[in-house]
């Protein structure tokens, strides 16, 4: 099944051939790097989107959603505002209660070592 989900995800980025699917990619792999047990699955599927969202948990829960648009990829922390992020890495859904976000627009990435200090916080 976790097989399954990853060949999903994997095909969801092959099918964006444009630099979405190279940043969905590079999270991907830092997610990967700050949580080798990672569980990835793949959710909400619709008309619009039969391809789904790649999920990302640990122990059943879930820590974050990989959602792509036209013009961003977007990367949901379930609990991020609980998260600490001295260096501002969320970006969106501040407003939120619960959720905090990271959208990154074409040309854009994250820096790796605070991402990953993140995620991994996002496990406690």
């Amino acid at each position: 099944m976790a097989e399954d989900a990853a060949a999903e995800i994997d095909a969801k980025i092959a099918g964006l051939a444009d630099w979405r699917g190279a940043t969905l990619a590079q999270l991907r792999a830092l997610i990967r790097q700050a949580i080798p047990d990672v569980e990835e699955s793949v959710k909400w599927r619709k008309p619009s989107n039969p391809a789904g969202v790649p999920v990302w948990s640990v122990a059943g829960r879930i820590l974050c959603t990989g959602e792509v648009y036209r013009d961003k990829v977007k990367l949901t922390f379930m609990d991020g505002a609980k998260l600490p992020d001295p260096t501002g890495v969320f970006n969106a859904s501040l407003d939120g209660g619960t959720r905090r976000a990271i959208d990154l627009r074409e040309g854009e990435m994250v820096d790796a070592g605070t991402f990953v200090k993140v995620a991994r916080n996002s496990t406690k």
